[in-house]
């Protein structure tokens, strides 16, 4: 980081997300996004991300000596992608001696509702957790987390938030099949955000340029279950006596 500067005063910052149902990398400079790509991908996230990286640093044209830090989206998603951010975020900052800032795939949800979206209704940020349930995760209207994050049915959702609070805005990639579930539930009030979808790094590069990257610590995946793998199976006739 440059001396002298504190949140509010970050320059230039790389931010890439690979853990949802997209890869996208962006360059925050001097309070706005100065470059910018974004691919929707169930998969591949492991070989377009690094090129990315490169496409939005040749367009900003400042160079890595010029960033004042990276940040990487931590999950909840995809268990790879959630991996290969992560593990491309780490090498760089470590490479170019760079600050690491972390910010949950929730947060950045959430920030695609508008200050008019969110004014008087909570935020519920859900995410496609890749089986029957989703990822969710409520917060205020300033973006304030309310509460854990809970994995839940979708015909379970309403039941499973806190009671009270007012109506809500919903965002994230499986914000219009969660809206369709509250309805369901009896939550008429409840409405989408129109930027509602798959994350996207120019949010991420938002929320972590209001951080101050001295102040940031170990960055760690956020999971909220194991990753779906099962044992091999053992060769056929294993195990068994030889003599039998």
């Amino acid at each position: 980081m440059k001396e002298g500067a504190t949140k509010t005063e970050v320059s230039a910052l790389l931010a890439m997300d690979a853990a949802g149902g997209s890869c996208s990398v962006a360059l925050w400079a001097e309070g706005g996004i100065a470059a910018r790509r974004f691919s929707a991908m169930a998969r591949g996230q492991s070989e377009r991300l690094v090129p990315m990286i490169g496409e939005v640093m040749d367009e900003w044209g400042g160079g890595f000596s010029g960033l004042d830090a990276l940040a990487v989206t931590t999950g909840p998603g995809g268990f790879t992608g959630v991996r290969i951010g992560l593990a491309t975020a780490r090498g760089l900052a470590l490479a170019r001696r760079l600050p690491l800032i972390g910010v949950s795939s929730f947060e950045v949800a959430a920030a695609a509702a508008s200050a008019p979206e969110r004014a008087g209704r909570r935020v519920l940020a859900v995410l496609d957790s890749k089986r029957n349930e989703v990822f969710a995760q409520l917060f205020d209207e300033a973006l304030a987390e309310i509460g854990s994050p809970l994995e839940t049915a979708l015909a379970d959702l309403a039941a499973a938030l806190p009671p009270g609070g007012g109506p809500l805005v919903l965002t994230g990639d499986v914000a219009p099949r969660a809206l369709a579930a509250l309805q369901a539930a009896g939550q008429g009030d409840a409405v989408l955000a129109a930027a509602a979808g798959p994350a996207d790094a120019a949010l991420l590069a938002e929320r972590a340029a209001l951080r101050d990257p001295a102040a940031a610590g170990p960055v760690q995946p956020v999971y909220l279950r194991p990753p779906d793998v099962t044992p091999p199976k053992p060769p056929s006739g294993a195990g068994r006596d030889p003599a039998a």
